[in-house]
């Protein structure tokens, strides 16, 4: 029988046996081959169980309130500045004081969800982001809106960090893709909930129903396995094969998925823990270049920034605010389905480089626009130019660049580095989105057109990243993918 239930997020050094079938040169596992589908292994039969699913769905309720506080400073900004009487450079201090808060949650991600474990983590996170969106929503002064965004932003760089780990830690290879996608969907989810809602109801109240999703995961998340790898790692081994078993149903024959985990403990307890200078060595170079690159070009590309002050780049086009963020919001759920449901089918790099494309074009339109409106003959053309870039950039970024970065995130980095590795890259993810959120009014003060045609190349140079550097993760197991990126080990 197949060994369909390898251990995955876990790095091997041995061969994979003779009966386990390969990956094919565009990336498609034994998932995909005509024979598995027609002879399924048990342990793949009953994979999809209602634990398993209902578990997916807690841990992407924090990814809900991740898309919420992305989405909140954009439909709240005239509401709040005319009610606290803030002035255009303190709401942009309120903008991007989120991404300090997320760059000290990122510093400590990795370390807490592995000394505490992933379930935790997430509690403990949520906590901080519902302190965060009442203190939103009850402020009087700036000083309460941004106590509060710096929470948000500590509790929700926590989650971008542990919510994919978890799901690909309790999910088969065969659905794994397809599972994480649902982390950016519920982003995308919730960022479009804000941006529509937000144009009707006040800012206050957008606050409280924010709030919501991180009451429904503190709730939730007492009813959910822990991680079996993370049980494992730690010596649980009764709790271990109890989540194990809930999460691959009662009638699922575990012995041979609990019998990979524990061999490759074994093998880990003879190895040191990495510390974060080991994390530098040559081995991991490539994993390292990945992870940080994609984090990188992801936030450099400009979408955090135009999310967070949408509005005042719907006006400063000469187009209705209400109806942009209305419009941007309704395109974006159904973009996030669809990227899910290809997320197995055509694997990861195809729909990253169809994604950077899409940024390139549609940033360069949305520059070309507001060249368009310095041009008394074709002054006319920029509303339409700008609203068509916008919408392009939204549904490009929404179907790769948004999620499948954290999803390889995931996928890429050996256990024994993971925690180190994921700082890293969740720090690198936002400390640049401190910078692009915090520089872009100025930006676009120096140059409407020329900070669009900037985040353009930037989505031309993610195409040339992606297609020479980032390996395919498509039907092949953590395993696989690490020990291919970690020559050296």
């Amino acid at each position: 029988m197949e060994r369909e239930s390898m251990e995955e997020g876990l790095l091997t050094s041995r061969y994979l046996p003779p009966n386990e079938t390969k990956p094919t040169s565009n990336g498609a596992g034994d998932g995909d081959s005509t024979d598995n589908l027609n002879m399924p292994s048990p342990t793949t039969a009953s994979s999809l169980t209602p634990v398993l699913v209902f578990s997916t769905f807690v841990a992407v309720c924090g990814s809900f309130c991740y898309g919420c506080s992305v989405g909140y400073s954009s439909p709240a900004e005239t509401g709040i500045m005319e009610d606290l009487g803030l002035s255009m450079a303190a709401y942009s201090v309120f903008g991007s004081i989120m991404t300090v808060g997320g760059m000290v949650g990122a510093i400590l991600s990795g370390k807490i969800a592995d000394l505490i474990g992933r379930r935790r983590t997430m509690w403990f996170s949520e906590v901080f982001c519902t302190a965060g969106w009442l203190s939103i929503a009850f402020a009087k002064s700036a000083l309460w809106l941004d106590i509060g965004r710096l929470s948000i932003g500590f509790g929700v760089a926590m989650i971008s960090y542990v919510v994919p780990v978890y799901i690909a830690e309790i999910t088969p290879k065969s659905h794994r893709g397809s599972f994480a996608s649902t982390n950016q969907l519920m982003t995308t989810s919730g960022f479009a909930l804000v941006y529509f809602i937000g144009t009707f109801i006040s800012w206050r109240a957008l606050a409280m129903i924010s709030v919501i999703s991180s009451v429904v995961q503190i709730i939730g998340l007492f009813f959910i396995p822990e991680s079996p790898r993370w049980l494992a790692k730690f010596g649980q081994e009764k709790e271990f094969e109890a989540a194990l078993k809930r999460l691959r149903g009662e009638d699922a024959d575990i012995s041979e998925e609990a019998a990979d985990i524990r061999n490759y403990m074994e093998t880990l307890e003879q190895q040191a823990e990495a510390s974060f200078l080991e994390l530098l060595q040559r081995r991991y170079a490539n994993s390292l270049i990945v992870g940080v690159g994609l984090m990188l070009l992801q936030q450099l590309g400009g979408n955090a920034a135009m999310a967070y002050y949408a509005s005042n780049i719907f006006e400063e086009a000469g187009i209705s605010s209400t109806v942009g963020l209305q419009v941007s919001s309704i395109i974006q759920i159904p973009v996030a389905i669809v990227g899910l449901l290809l997320m197995d089918r055509s694997g990861r790099r195809p729909l990253l480089l169809v994604s950077a494309s899409g940024m390139c074009f549609s940033c360069f339109l949305i520059g070309l626009s507001f060249c368009f409106k310095e041009l008394p003959h074709l002054k006319a053309l920029t509303p339409i130019l700008a609203l068509t870039g916008i919408l392009v950039c939204a549904i490009a970024f929404t179907i790769g660049l948004g999620g499948i970065p954290w999803i390889i995130m995931s996928e890429i980095f050996p256990i024994n580095v993971k925690a180190q590795a994921g700082s890293l890259v969740t720090l690198v993810n936002w400390s640049t989105s401190w910078i692009t959120t915090y520089t872009f009014n100025f930006m676009m003060e120096w140059s409407s057109a020329g900070t669009f045609f900037i985040f353009s190349g930037v989505g031309g140079l993610t195409v040339l990243f992606v297609a020479k550097l980032v390996p395919e993760t498509k039907g092949r197991t953590l395993e696989e993918i690490q020990a291919s990126l970690t020559p050296f080990l």
